[in-house]
């Protein structure tokens, strides 16, 4: 019989619910998302969450065997509580996201599941150490940049989720002029900035396109976040003694030198030969990480 985890996943923009079995696989037609936002509410939550939940389970093979449900989160995260603090959607503060989901999965198959709870970085980490770009790391970060940057770590192929639960925050730490990495480097603060500079773009898709047709704006806005990020990932892997950084995310991907440009950052930035020494890759899992990751918390 099958193992199989059912995946929750909650971001700033989406919330996504699938079925992931044991080797690591989403089950076909299970994958669903909702939109979040920022004026997201325990309510839209909750409403979103009954939808992927449903969808999801739907799905289940009869061959299968539910061992859990495994949830990654935007943070800060309590995972005592079981209840999330996210930056990007400040009316679902303080909501109890492992009840909403146990409330859900019973509530359709009529019996309690286990739920493990952790924050959307930490469970990528795990699922690019189990199954994708860190496999075989001994110490590895995972971030994603997007319209936020947050990443995780793992130690000896064990997800490491700090005193509360949210190691590897790294978008929230401070840089120049008391900006943090996220309000620096991500898409949307790149686009902003770029329209400091005169640029008429609006997103980083804009970026993107234009950056590659030559615009010089677009292009230093691309080379601003990644001298951004590969700056505190020196920090990081001086801090923690990394031997491998992931790097997804969509603003990830706003150029083919993107990753190579971070790594170059990293290595002028760092302050000793085993910091210079960690390398920088591109996340092997692409959109699916993160709902990997979410089972792998309560499969691995």
């Amino acid at each position: 019989m099958t193992g199989v985890a059912l995946a929750v996943d909650v971001g700033g923009t989406k919330l996504e619910g699938a079925l992931v079995t044991d080797a690591g696989s989403i089950i076909r037609g299970s994958r669903s998302r909702r939109e979040t936002g920022r004026a997201a509410s325990a309510a839209s939550l909750d409403d979103a969450l009954a939808a992927v939940v449903v969808h999801a389970l739907s799905r289940m093979p009869e061959d299968a065997e539910l061992i859990g449900a495994g949830i990654g989160s935007a943070g800060p995260v309590d995972r005592a509580s079981g209840r999330i603090f996210p930056v990007n959607m400040p009316d679902a503060r303080g909501y109890r996201l492992a009840d909403a989901v146990t409330r859900a999965a019973s509530g359709i198959l009529g019996g309690p599941v286990p739920i493990a709870f952790g924050h959307d970085g930490g469970a990528l980490a795990l699922a690019e150490s189990w199954l994708g770009a860190t496999r075989g790391a001994k110490s590895s970060l995972s971030i994603v940049v997007s319209t936020g940057i947050g990443g995780g770590f793992v130690m000896d192929g064990a997800y490491a989720p700090g005193a509360s639960g949210n190691a590897g925050h790294l978008g929230q730490v401070r840089r120049q002029d008391g900006l943090t990495l996220e309000e620096i480097a991500s898409g949307p603060a790149s686009a902003a900035w770029a329209q400091s500079q005169g640029w008429a773009g609006a997103t980083g898709e804009d970026l993107a396109r234009e950056a590659a047709s030559g615009d010089a704006i677009a292009r230093a806005a691309i080379e601003r976040s990644a001298q951004a990020v590969g700056e505190a990932l020196a920090d990081a892997a001086t801090l923690v003694d990394l031997d491998m950084i992931a790097i997804g995310g969509g603003f990830s991907r706003v150029s083919d030198d993107y990753i190579d440009l971070v790594e170059a950052a990293l290595r002028a930035s760092a302050a000793h030969e085993y910091s210079r020494a960690a390398r920088v890759v591109r996340s092997a899992l692409g959109d699916e990480g993160p709902l990997i990751g979410a089972a792998a918390l309560v499969l691995r």
